[in-house]
């Protein structure tokens, strides 16, 4: 808890102020999903929010708890299937319009993350969930953003285990595989918001929080980091907060 907001409503926030009136937005639920609704109840009322689970545009009066909570359907302007929600992912009008919110374990400078095994595949020292649809997302969308918590044991320079594409090598190794669309633009974290060279695709900082300083998030990152052109996020505003705290997540159901 800092003084007057946590890392998470920080977290939240950037994401918010980073999705636009014409964003689509494909979420999960949790952090994602908090981020998307702050955007869409304030400053982004015309940004369009779906899930795996085929609900198109919610009317998301109440935070859903899952993906397949009766609340993500409410409103919906749609309510189809997986297969739905694939097709809205990878249509030639669709798809580079989607703006996917991602999540794992570890990421590497490139922006690829591991959501399957901690260690040795075969004899791992911790088996996650997986996928998931994240490399779906990862692959077909056309923009994709990650939230993370910033410890040195999440940021490595290699993954123990590829789950869903980043920028892979680095700039045009997407295309080369057949990807020719996509990759994440921002790494949103608990201490700031990092961003994607554009002509390499190595990770930088963006932005750091008032309470973070780049020195440390550096040492915090397991691989080097240019720091150089990272200016200080604005703390929430009272109106922010109030916005998130009452409207969103009133109940304190993701906020805790």
């Amino acid at each position: 808890m800092r003084a007057d907001f946590t890392e998470m409503e920080m977290m939240t926030i950037a994401c918010a102020r980073r999705i636009g009136n014409e964003d689509i937005v494909f979420c999960g639920t949790g952090l994602p999903l908090l981020g998307a609704m702050m955007a869409k109840k304030t400053h982004a009322p015309n940004c369009v929010i779906f899930f795996e689970t085929g609900a198109l545009d919610p009317a998301l009066d109440e935070i859903p708890l899952t993906v397949g909570d009766s609340r993500v359907m409410h409103g919906a302007s749609q309510n189809g299937s997986l297969l739905d929600a694939f097709f809205y992912m990878q249509n030639s009008r669709t798809g580079p319009n989607v703006l996917g919110i991602l999540s794992g374990a570890q990421i590497d400078p490139y922006g690829n993350l591991n959501s399957t095994v901690i260690g040795d595949y075969d004899k791992p020292d911790a088996r996650l969930p997986g996928s998931g649809g994240a490399c779906d997302v990862a692959s077909l969308v056309g923009r994709t953003r990650i939230f993370m918590k910033h410890e040195k044991r999440r940021f490595v320079e290699q993954l123990d285990y590829m789950t869903s594409p980043g920028w892979l090598r680095g700039i045009g190794s997407r295309s080369e595989v057949g990807l020719p669309r996509g990759g994440p633009e921002l790494v949103i974290t608990t201490l700031g918001v990092l961003d994607f060279d554009e002509s390499t695709r190595r990770m930088r900082l963006s932005s750091h929080y008032s309470y973070a300083e780049p020195d440390g998030i550096q040492e915090s990152t397991g691989f080097k980091l240019d720091t150089s052109h990272s200016k200080e996020e604005e703390n929430p505003t009272l109106e922010e907060l109030e916005a998130l705290r009452e409207v969103v997540d009133p109940l304190r159901l993701i906020l805790k």
